[in-house]
C-alpha cells in the first residue's frame, strides 16, 4: 500500500500500533548516523612526489623524485610538483600530484591538473613527446 494511505489511516485514527522496540531500530536500508561512518575522501601529504616521465620519440624512460615546491627539468619540460597526497595505509593505495608541466617548444601543450597514480588517463599532460605519470610520495 502507498503511503498516502498510511497516513489516512494515521490520521483518523486506525493505523497499526508499532511497538516501541521497533520504532528505535532503523530500517536495515538506513545508512548508520554520521559518527559511526568511517572518513572515505582522507589524503595525508608528502614532501616528495615520485614521477615516471617517457620519452615517445627516444623511446626512454626516468623515474623522478620532485620536493613538493620545487621544480626539475626533463628534455624541454619544466615539471613543478606543488603537492603530494597519499592515501592512509587502512584505505585503498594510491597517490596524487598537483604538477604544473610547462613544455619550452612554442605551441606546445602543457599542463596544470591533479594526476591521480591509480587513474593516470582520467588527468593526463597531452603531449606528442612526453608522457608524464604520477607512480607515488614520500
Amino acid at each position: 500500500m502507498n503511503a498516502g494511505f498510511w497516513c489516512i489511516l494515521a490520521l483518523i485514527g486506525l493505523a497499526p500500533v508499532i511497538p516501541a522496540a521497533a520504532q528505535d531500530e532503523p530500517a536495515p536500508d538506513t545508512p548508520p548516523p554520521a559518527e559511526q561512518v568511517p572518513e572515505q575522501n582522507i589524503w595525508l601529504p608528502h614532501t616528495e612526489a615520485e614521477l615516471q616521465v617517457l620519452d615517445k620519440v627516444n623511446a626512454r624512460s626516468q623515474d623522478l623524485q620532485v620536493k613538493t615546491g620545487q621544480s626539475v627539468q626533463y628534455g624541454t619540460l619544466t615539471i613543478s610538483v606543488q603537492a603530494c597526497m597519499l592515501r592512509p595505509p587502512d584505505q585503498a593505495p594510491d597517490a596524487a600530484g598537483f604538477l604544473v608541466i610547462t613544455d619550452r617548444r612554442p605551441g606546445a601543450p602543457g599542463f596544470k591538473g591533479w594526476m591521480l597514480q591509480s587513474a593516470p588517463a582520467s588527468s593526463m599532460l597531452e603531449n606528442p613527446i612526453y608522457d608524464v605519470r604520477v607512480i607515488g610520495c614520500r
